[in-house]
């Protein structure tokens, strides 16, 4: 087994350089920097002349160190969050990346587990429930349920339930965790109950399709196992259904559950980050999408890498937990 744990570690270190590697190049395709959008703003909006934006540009480009070789600002910028702690500079912000991060990360995280929790334990008790009921009334229900929920946009979902909290319940302070009574007021029971007053519509949106997705893998391999021998057996024992179906059957049926366990987060994310770009809530969502229009490259980039650290680590816990229950994988 630590055989197996270093071979997985050692493999996801290579993954996560290729990782920041892809996501820096990405990030510096299109054309220009920031100091291009810089002197755009200069020209249309300070009224400046030609020649003083450009040399401002050029002032911009170079203290930042726009003006080095590409391969040389991703070493740098690799080298500064390996050696010093340091995630690069936000050219808007005017200050470094990691703090950025660290006041939106945890809230976005938040948000993300619990829409991942929901998604689980809603999608499987479903599969559980419909799986004996093939082709069932409740069983089409769902299946219809789960096809709309995968297929309509979570941005237009947003949409619909922004356009009703507004004009229909008169909700104020949506684009924000808490009402103005309770920003800075100490935690309390009615502080944690105004928070999920705000956040529910993106809890809703990023774990419909979760939900979706899990019923339907749950209802699919819940149905193999249910026509499997060792099931047959156990009832011909004379043991209960309900024995049959949660000791038998759900166990050897959560193995394709597990292993998707490694990608849902940063799914999780991906349908937060279009819910709070939409609500304006202040996650890494809004500060993302800012990010790509102001070609700031490292809050982009380091967003890129943190949701390739979060894939790469999911799968790794994933592996290690089919591991822990199928032996046949650790010598695989």
């Amino acid at each position: 087994m630590l055989s197996y744990i270093l071979r997985r570690l050692l493999i996801a270190i290579v993954l996560l350089l290729g990782v920041a590697l892809v996501s820096f190049i990405v990030i510096q395709l299109p054309p220009g920097d920031f100091a291009t959008r810089y002197k755009a703003y200069l020209l249309t909006q300070a009224g400046m002349t030609e020649a003083d934006a450009e040399r401002a540009a050029q002032i911009v480009r170079k203290e930042y160190g726009l003006d080095k070789p590409k391969l040389e600002q991703f070493v740098l910028w690799i080298q500064g969050m390996i050696t010093k702690g340091e995630f690069g500079y936000s050219f808007a912000y005017r200050k470094d990346v990691g703090a950025l991060i660290a006041d939106r990360v945890p809230k976005t995280l938040l948000l993300a587990l619990l829409s991942h929790l929901i998604s689980t334990v809603v999608g499987i008790g479903l599969g559980i429930f419909v799986a004996p009921r093939k082709y069932g009334f409740w069983d089409n229900f769902t299946a219809v349920l789960a096809f709309i929920f995968t297929s309509v946009p979570r941005f237009s979902i947003a949409l619909v339930i922004l356009y009703v909290l507004v004009f229909d319940f008169k909700q104020p302070s949506i684009v924000s965790f808490f009402s103005p009574q309770y920003v800075m007021a100490p935690w309390s029971w009615g502080r944690v109950v105004d928070m999920f007053r705000h956040i529910w519509p993106v809890l809703v949106i990023a774990g419909l399709g979760g939900v979706a997705r899990n019923l339907r893998v749950m209802r699919g391999n819940l149905l193999d196992v249910l026509g499997a021998q060792f099931v047959t057996t156990a009832r011909s024992k004379g043991l209960r259904e309900s024995i049959v179906m949660l000791r038998h059957a759900v166990p050897n049926a959560l193995h394709p559950i597990i292993a998707y366990q490694g990608t849902v987060l940063p799914y999780m994310m991906q349908g937060e980050l279009e819910a709070a770009i939409v609500l304006n809530l202040p996650t890494m969502g809004p500060l993302f999408y800012e990010s790509l229009v102001n070609q700031d490259i490292y809050i982009a980039g380091d967003f890129l890498l943190m949701y390739g650290v979060l894939i790469v680590l999911g799968n790794l816990i994933s592996d290690l937990f089919l591991a822990a229950l199928d032996p046949r994988i650790r010598y695989s």
